[in-house]
């Protein structure tokens, strides 16, 4: 199947109160599981690509080239992402090599400096027909800057849209980045108020904090593309400790990684279900 545009995935979601999970990828095998969840739950997903992941890799090109590739053979809609890039040459490099969409994060910046920098990269990106999102302020969890009570004013959130013409926005409501229990809580109230006010998809970092219950309450109540990355990692990683306390002498990194990539595909089709993505 074709690479499928962000847009066309998030914004009919949106509109029909959908969920779509946007999952993090790190390795091949998470881009492989990814997919292969989607394909059972029978559901578009959107494979998103990191900065950090990036600088593990040390480049770009070749993780993004095997993502690509690994979107192009699906037999569902598959977006690819680049997720939380503070760079605008990062950003041009993922337009260039195929991606249909892009966070820039200047969230760090003062807030004229943030609108200044996000429209500049939304106007090269939409020349390109790329999709961008942006984040007003700054998710709690991240660099340590804000706890996660941090919350997001609807009435700016709309300025901040209206000023720099983003395709959406990763907005607080509760969550903090990387947490390593689901207990988050969130303010089901401030996200039906934002998605009231603020005229584009809205988007949930952070959502591996965040409990199956809640996950569904925060779809219901207007959040549209729900990033994961955390929860992967720890069935990913949960997977492969039961198969090396299992079978200590193994080496070949095929019989542990596999485990790991089946065990990341069924918590997809899981969580797809969590969060009423649409069908395919």
């Amino acid at each position: 199947m074709p690479l499928t545009g962000t847009g066309a995935i998030v914004t009919p979601a949106a509109e029909a109160t959908h969920g779509v999970g946007a999952f993090n990828v790190i390795q091949l095998e998470h881009a492989q599981a990814i997919v292969a969840g989607a394909e059972a739950a029978g559901s578009p997903v959107v494979l998103q690509l990191s900065e950090n992941a990036v600088r593990y890799h040390g480049a770009l090109a070749p993780i993004a080239s095997a993502v690509l590739a690994t979107a192009r053979t699906a037999a569902v809609p598959v977006a690819v992402h680049l997720d939380h890039a503070t760079s605008p040459e990062l950003v041009a490099e993922a337009v260039g090599l195929g991606f249909t969409s892009v966070m820039f994060d200047a969230s760090a910046l003062p807030y004229g400096e943030n609108v200044r920098a996000t429209a500049a990269v939304v106007e090269r990106c939409h020349a390109t027909g790329v999709w961008v999102e942006a984040e007003l302020g700054e998710v709690g969890g991240k660099d340590g800057v804000h706890a996660p009570g941090a919350r997001t004013d609807p009435a700016e959130a709309a300025a901040f849209v209206a000023s720099t013409g983003v395709d959406a926005l990763a907005v607080a409501v509760g969550t903090s980045h990387a947490m390593p229990t689901r207990d988050a809580v969130l303010d089901f109230g401030l996200i039906a108020e934002l998605r009231r006010t603020v005229p584009v998809p809205l988007v949930l970092h952070g959502s591996s904090g965040v409990a199956d219950t809640h996950l569904t309450q925060a779809v219901e109540h207007g959040m549209t593309k729900v990033n994961i990355a955390t929860q992967l990692n720890r069935v990913f990683t949960g997977a492969v400790r039961r198969t090396l306390a299992a079978h200590p002498a193994l080496v070949d990194t095929r019989r542990y990684l596999g485990p790991g990539r089946t065990a990341v595909a069924e918590e997809v089709t899981r969580l797809l279900r969590v969060l009423k993505a649409p069908a395919a």
